[in-house]
């Protein structure tokens, strides 16, 4: 499972806070099963989120 990381200076940009999150001691694989194995999950700080209505996020904006 993949999981890419959001930098601090990108977090408010992006506004994560608009997207569902869980915290990072929480199971990736539990969250994949949840929203689905292609699930895009960021990472930021302890807390993991599901940004796959904003596919840019995962595949490029965030970097």
């Amino acid at each position: 499972m993949r999981v890419k990381t959001v930098y601090v200076k990108d977090k408010q940009r992006l506004k994560l806070s608009d997207f569902p999150n869980f915290s990072v001691t929480g199971s990736i694989t539990g969250m994949k099963k949840i929203y689905g194995k292609d699930a895009l999950l960021v990472r930021y700080g302890s807390w993991i989120y599901n940004v796959t209505s904003r596919p840019d996020i995962y595949y490029g904006e965030a970097h």
